[in-house]
């Protein structure tokens, strides 16, 4: 059983969810994070080292009598990361790789790494799409997810380490953001309560695969805790396209507005759905919360903060 885990990144979105699962599930939790959380007070049960994960010597530090890490950290977005690569490298693979040797020399044998099942297959030749589909990523966020998972694989058959990698797909719920750069139902809900105008790129029939964050979290304790290691898709397993994520927010805000349609963006795969039986089998776990669920309480919890702001 695992006694203490290092979460890097986790005052980020997910992993602020990540830590909640743990505590829950019993588990004593470090994180380590550049900054606190943007929503809440540091929680009093946690320890915070605030650092850079890029920097060897906190990172050291941090990795100081831990059982096992959850590494959800990213310094890029998909739709950013091409602006600039080298940072994109520098910061997210070899950070990365520094980790796995720290690892090794530490004797911790657990990892839990999130890729990205949105970006590591780049244009699906079929739907839903497996673990074994090739990679063709078109985004250096891509590539850079795909490289560390392949690091991850090459320090596993070289040494000791047991390690899972969820294919996370497209997470909402509360405690994301609202700067607009990802997330398009979180974007929405914020645009929604501040009284702008919601935006569609081309008709709105792309169609992507979301998960509820706190599904999210769930399996990644299941992997934790689990004996398996490998490669997992993690979303919801269906897909909905930016039409029916308009309809659910109509819906669960009660707004009856019209988005405004705008030309397709080139780099938008049409449709991307992830097939999540591995998964299922392996954690004994499945998405529980509904699209339609997951937007009504986010969309509470964005008019909790909207009204907290004045």
């Amino acid at each position: 059983m695992t006694k203490k885990v290092l979460v890097i990144g986790g005052c980020g979105f997910i992993g602020s969810h990540i830590v909640d699962a743990l505590l829950a599930a019993g588990v004593s939790v470090r994180v380590l994070d550049r900054r606190p959380e943007t929503f809440r007070e540091p929680l009093p049960e946690v320890e915070y080292n605030f650092g850079d994960f890029s920097d060897p010597f906190q990172l050291l530090e941090a990795l100081e009598s831990v059982d096992a890490v959850m590494h959800c950290a990213s310094t890029t977005v998909p739709s950013t990361s091409n602006v600039d690569p080298v940072a994109d490298i520098t910061g997210n693979l070899i950070s990365t790789v520094r980790l796995l040797k720290l690892l090794r020399q530490m004797n911790i044998k657990k990892l839990v790494y999130l890729s990205s099942g949105g970006t590591v297959y780049g244009v699906p030749q079929h739907n839903p799409v497996t673990e074994d589909h090739p990679q063709n990523p078109i985004s250096s966020y891509g590539i850079v997810k795909s490289a560390i998972e392949k690091y991850i694989y090459m320090e596993e058959q070289l040494g000791d380490l047991s390690a899972v990698v969820l294919r996370a797909s497209n997470p909402y719920g509360p405690r994301q953001g609202h700067t607009g750069i990802q997330g398009i139902i979180g974007t929405y809900l914020w645009k929604l309560a501040r009284g702008e105008n919601l935006e569609v790129w081309g008709d709105g029939t792309v169609v992507r695969d979301f998960i509820y964050v706190r599904d999210m979290a769930d399996i990644c304790v299941a992997a934790l805790h689990s004996d398996q290691s490998g490669v997992f898709n993690a979303g919801a397993g269906e897909g909905n396209s930016v039409n029916d994520i308009v309809q659910a927010v109509r819906a669960a805000t009660g707004k009856d507005f019209q988005p405004s349609y705008r030309n397709a963006r080139s780099y938008d795969v049409p449709r991307i759905v992830l097939d999540i039986e591995r998964a299922k089998a392996a954690f004994g776990w499945a998405p529980r919360v509904s699209l339609q669920d997951g937007v009504s309480e986010s969309w509470k919890w964005v008019q909790s903060q909207a009204r907290a702001q004045g």
